[in-house]
């Protein structure tokens, strides 16, 4: 095999999140978004000594479970993987991948749980971060998702289907606005242009919707005459507030420099479990709200009878499981590196009345020791790359009873794993929960007790 050539490929297996792949010459050639059975016609990218990658050229047969996808943007659109896979067959999906990998890495689940569904398969999502560009060299503006397998490529969504209708008529309005008065995009490789991103958040219970449009400061534009456009849309929820974000940083990732609040105020709120939550424009907040309830149900029950108890819940956010679990503990002492999701967690728990709320703002590594409480429950929450080594030995010294894990990156999760296991844990329960439908993504909740092993210090 030579890089740059085409093969034909059949697919012979899956790995977590989205690889796949076939055997060609002896050799595994990996390829991302493919399935089990499809016969693929593919590029080879990538030619190491134990590793080979190809990109998809042409589906020439459909794996056995595909099914026409609902969405018609899904063979350029780079948001979605699983659109074209049945829901039933999607979840069924992701339980098979995350077994297999902690077979791979000789982990335990204890008893396995399976997977718990979303209560919505589409139209889920409360918040959605559009992009602005172009789908080709010099093309029309473009507002949407980034292309399949690209950083420059701009795909326009019209008709996403993990957004609902408000979503789609706040995007299109926002592109006709800006195509109208022939505003620029800020290009990725010269670091020039005005327009970045279009987000959108929206409370799913309480149907209040947050329009934020992230720009730079290259340009001075009066964004009076677009907010009126927008106030004018006849939609289903309820606009609360429209935002205007300068981000003159360097890479794509949405920041606040400078926030002006061109109608209602700079928050929403969301119903969770009977509690209510503000949500500022750049606080985390789960994506979807009707699986996050399925999503920390899960947590309170793995973390047990709580009366009495002090928890941690580090990799806070804006507190939400914290102060789920606040109304049965004697106390609850949460840690999160977002200083604005902090004051978000504080201001929360006094909208929810609850006084045994403790936030810190912080790196977990560099906190955590200074905290002086003993848990009996700590509840681990961390981003997509898991936990630092370090500030796993620093947590374990707590020496809890119990650890409920939530994992939206299972290939971190079981690298962080074993560091729980050889400090005397024991893997006592495992259960996902889809949060995300249409991707590859899913929740990983484990609950880790003491084993009682002499190795424990």
């Amino acid at each position: 095999m030579k890089k740059g050539l085409e093969y034909t490929v059949r697919i012979e297996e899956m790995e977590f999140p989205n690889r796949a792949y076939g055997i060609v010459e002896d050799t595994k050639v990996y390829v991302k978004n493919a399935f089990k059975g499809q016969l693929l016609k593919v590029r080879i990218t990538k030619k190491r000594r134990k590793k080979v990658e190809g990109k998809l050229i042409e589906v020439l047969e459909k794996a056995p479970c595909e099914i026409e996808s609902k969405c018609k943007h899904f063979e350029n659109c780079g948001g979605c993987s699983f659109q074209n896979i049945p829901y039933k067959e999607q979840i069924d999906m992701k339980s098979y991948l995350i077994q297999k990998l902690f077979k791979k890495h000789g982990l335990e689940m204890g008893e396995y749980e399976g997977i718990l569904a979303s209560p919505k398969s589409s139209e889920y999502r409360n918040k959605m971060e559009f992009s602005f560009g172009d789908s080709e060299k010099n093309g029309p503006l473009c507002l949407g998702m980034h292309k399949r397998e690209s950083f420059y490529d701009i795909v326009n969504v019209d008709e996403c289907q993990l957004v609902d209708e408000d979503y789609r008529k706040l995007l299109i309005k926002t592109r006709e606005y800006f195509s109208k008065i022939d505003a620029t995009y800020f290009h990725r490789k010269t670091h020039k242009g005005y327009l970045r991103h279009l987000v959108v958040r929206k409370g799913d219970k309480t149907e209040e919707i947050m329009v934020n449009l992230i720009t730079t400061s290259q340009m001075k534009l009066d964004l009076t005459p677009w907010a009126e456009e927008i106030k004018a849309l006849p939609l289903k929820n309820e606009l609360k507030c429209i935002l205007h974000t300068e981000n003159n940083a360097l890479s794509d990732t949405v920041q606040a420099e400078n926030i002006e609040v061109l109608y209602g105020e700079p928050l929403i709120q969301e119903s969770l479990l009977d509690l209510k939550f503000n949500i500022s424009p750049f606080s985390f907040f789960q994506t979807n709200s009707l699986g996050a309830e399925v999503l920390y149900k899960k947590v309170r029950e793995y973390a047990g009878d709580l009366k009495d108890k002090t928890v941690f819940d580090l990799y806070s956010g804006t507190g939400t499981i914290a102060q789920i679990m606040a109304p049965v503990v004697k106390e609850v002492v949460g840690i999160e590196i977002v200083e604005e999701a902090v004051v978000a967690a504080k201001e929360n728990a006094k909208l929810n009345n609850l006084n045994n709320c403790t936030f810190i703002a912080g790196d977990v590594l560099e906190k955590v020791s200074s905290i002086k409480q003993v848990p009996d429950v700590i509840v681990l929450d961390p981003p997509r790359a898991g936990i630092h080594p370090k500030a796993i030995q620093k947590i374990l010294k707590y020496n809890p009873k119990t650890f409920v894990y939530v994992s939206c990156k299972a290939s971190s999760l079981v690298e962080d794993i074993p560091h729980f296991l050889e400090a005397g844990y024991k893997v006592q329960k495992t259960c996902l929960v889809d949060m995300f439908p249409g991707t590859g993504h899913v929740e990983t909740v484990i609950l880790m007790t003491d084993s009682g092993s002499k190795a424990k210090k």
